[in-house]
């Protein structure tokens, strides 16, 4: 599954922004966004890759890390085959590379991923 990730940018703290990650190349069972578990995950520099989010394959569930819970929202859009990440009040700790990753239900660890979008909050 190839994922391309997009929306990152500049943003002032208490401000939003929403990123998209598409599944991208032939259209096919494989490219399927749908028959995966889908998460988000990001990295500072110089810190350890962070869990941000996860929806299920049919949006039954999601889950979030504590420190963005109650402001980040993770969405899937089955016709668009892609995913979404909504962050509102955001501050100076959100700024990372944010990276889409896939996964079959089946599987314990996102196998796919995709190249990043950068998200600086700054004033």
């Amino acid at each position: 599954l190839q994922l391309v990730e997009s929306g990152g940018g500049l943003v002032q703290p208490g401000g939003s922004l929403r990123l998209s990650c598409a599944a991208t190349g032939r259209t096919g069972s494989r490219n399927d966004m749908g028959r995966y578990d889908m998460g988000w995950y990001r990295q500072a520099p110089g810190k350890a890759r962070e869990f941000v989010a996860a929806i299920g394959w049919s949006g039954h569930w999601s889950k979030y890390g504590d420190s963005v819970k109650d402001r980040f929202t993770v969405s899937r859009d089955s016709a668009k085959n892609s995913i979404y990440l909504r962050m509102n009040n955001l501050n100076s700790d959100d700024t990372a590379i944010y990276y889409c990753a896939a996964k079959m239900p089946i599987e314990s660890d996102f196998r796919s991923w995709g190249q990043g979008t950068q998200v600086t909050v700054s004033s």
